[in-house]
């Protein structure tokens, strides 16, 4: 995460993705104290050899949401920053083109460690994946 923050409605900031969340397109457009909405257009450079969006799209991105969830601040503080424990993911949609987003929710947790979720979906609001991790 970078110094960039810029306010948006209510408790709302959001920054600019940076490293391989900005190479991958990834967007981050909604944060809050517990939940994070991220975006990825998809690119062919995403898609598998069966021309649907990759797997590894699909859990990067709910890893990324999910870290975005449980590390808010309000602006002016310090910034957080967050490494992954576990995540699990379950892929139950496919997609080769449009918009996904990315919903995660900051569940729990303590001082050090959270736990958050995450669902994927298309355009359609289809659910394509959903993923927990710590």
């Amino acid at each position: 995460m970078n110094d960039s923050a810029s306010p948006a409605t209510d408790d709302r900031i959001v920054e600019d993705t940076v490293g391989f969340n900005a190479v991958l397109g990834f967007k981050l457009v909604e944060w809050t104290a517990q939940s994070a909405v991220m975006e990825l257009p998809i690119q062919p450079i995403h898609l598998n050899r069966s021309n649907t969006l990759h797997g590894g799209i699909l859990a990067t991105l709910i890893d990324a949401a999910c870290g975005y969830a449980g590390v808010w601040m309000p602006q002016g503080e310090p910034i957080r920053k967050t490494v992954t424990l576990t995540l699990t993911t379950n892929f139950v949609g496919q997609v080769r083109e449009g918009t996904i987003r990315a919903v995660a929710l900051k569940k729990g947790g303590g001082r050090n460690i959270f736990f958050a979720s995450c669902e994927v979906l298309d355009a359609d609001g289809n659910l394509l994946a959903m993923g927990e991790g710590s």
